[in-house]
């Protein structure tokens, strides 16, 4: 998959990188990074010599028919892990284990501690349970990771992608070891995953937002449901 699409997207793309030296070229480390595209997975791993284990959700692995099929071969050659959502509970818990999985066999885990895209191009705050559970589970290094402009290669509800560089800033590795065992302390959680997400926003140079992207999403939404409602209320009084 690094030749079928790592190739191709540094040739198309060309994304610029910096602080690559700061990947481990063996060992077990944990990229955290900020996600503003569904391309951060494929950027990221296109520019490192070394394969890089994201998680993503089951239903990309079991949806039926050809197409589903194809998909799932897919997200396996990209080095997706599938993790089942149906509970959020579960869900952490399944992403918690696959993660010390890939850590214990000694390769790169990547994750999004904001949980999911930002709907505005801005950093919000870190969910404390995956990634720092993670990372005092196994003492594994935390790099910090930028991605820079994706989200202007393809904007919500466009279909053809714009042909620019994107940017890829990676910090230098962060030691947690001073926490170990302590990772069932919410303080220490909590602590731990907002030293990450200080390194992001240092890297990114993105404005921060202290609160979850996902309540964020939901605030859009609902904005957005209000001003058609009222748009729709005042067409009928003009009628």
């Amino acid at each position: 998959m690094k030749v079928a699409i790592g190739g191709p997207l540094k040739v198309a793309f060309r994304p610029w990188v910096e602080g690559l030296e700061n990947i481990p070229a063996e060992g077990p480390a944990i990229l955290a990074s900020n996600h503003l595209s569904f391309s951060d997975s494929f950027f990221l791993p296109a520019v490192l010599d070394r394969k890089v284990t994201f998680i993503a959700k089951a239903e990309y692995f079991t949806t039926p028919g050809v197409k589903g099929r194809l998909t799932a071969a897919f997200f396996k050659g990209v080095g997706q892990l599938p993790v089942d959502r149906s509970g959020a509970r579960g869900a952490g818990e399944a992403a918690i284990r696959s993660g010390i999985e890939v850590l214990e066999r000694g390769e790169l885990f990547g994750i999004y501690p904001e949980g999911t895209r930002s709907p505005d191009g801005r950093l919000y705050r870190g969910k404390p349970g995956g990634l720092a559970r993670v990372a005092l589970a196994t003492g594994a290094p935390v790099i910090p990771v930028a991605m820079i402009d994706t989200e202007k290669i393809q904007p919500p509800g466009k279909v053809m992608p714009k042909l620019m560089r994107p940017g890829i800033r990676i910090g230098k590795p962060l030691d947690f070891s001073r926490y170990q065992g302590m990772e069932h302390d919410r303080f220490v959680l909590r602590a731990v995953t907002d030293e990450v997400m200080y390194e992001i926003m240092k890297l990114s140079g993105q404005e921060y937002v202290d609160m979850y992207a996902t309540a964020a999403k939901r605030q859009i939404a609902e904005a957005a449901k209000a001003e058609k409602e009222q748009a729709r209320k005042k067409k009928e009084q003009s009628e």
